[in-house]
């Protein structure tokens, strides 16, 4: 080995894992959890952007009473939400709040679509599970720790979950960092 070389150490995908995210035969699989997703994450964005109180006129007063009632739920014996999270919510967030109005129904409607689409699968998912864990840190459980697994899932399984949808062609027209197409060589 050459002086300036780095000594690497490829430690070998297990079976299973390669089997579940990365063999195009569990891409079915993938397309039912990404379509579930995705229509979860589509409806609540829709419903969200047609709604003047979410984005409109009245941006941010939908989204002020739900950050007031998690800045609630951080006092007490045993608060719902953490006491660094309620200060992030009432210090930024609440004087942001039409901003983030709007990044929430865009970002809802956004996923759902990307997650639907099949269109960079594991960015949409990420992007999702970020929104669910800000949901559960703000102490709403409802359906976000199924997502959150499911974007978790989705996220690993990033290379197929697309397979039935637009990364089967986009990913391979772009690249990937570890075999860019010659465009970005």
């Amino acid at each position: 080995m050459d002086k300036n070389e780095i000594a690497v150490t490829h430690i070998p995908e297990p079976k299973l894992s390669r089997l579940l995210f990365a063999d195009t035969r569990f891409a079915l699989i993938w397309l039912v959890i990404r379509l579930y997703t995705g229509w979860v994450w589509l409806e609540a964005g829709l419903e969200k952007v047609q709604n003047p109180a979410w984005a409109g006129a009245t941006a941010g007063t939908a989204m002020k009473g739900f950050i007031l009632g998690a800045i609630a739920k951080a006092s007490g014996e045993h608060p719902a939400v953490q006491g660094w999270y309620a200060t992030f919510l009432n210090d930024f967030v609440l004087p942001n709040i039409s901003v983030f109005s709007y990044l929430v129904a865009y970002g809802e409607l956004l996923v759902g679509i990307a997650l639907i689409l099949g269109i960079f699968t594991g960015i949409a998912a990420f992007f999702g599970g970020f929104m669910n864990m800000n949901f559960l840190l703000a102490g709403t459980v409802s359906v976000n720790p199924i997502l959150f697994l499911f974007e978790l899932f989705l996220i690993l399984a990033w290379r197929v979950a697309g397979w039935w949808g637009a990364d089967r062609y986009i990913l391979p027209a772009l690249g990937t960092p570890w075999k860019p197409v010659k465009i970005f060589k």
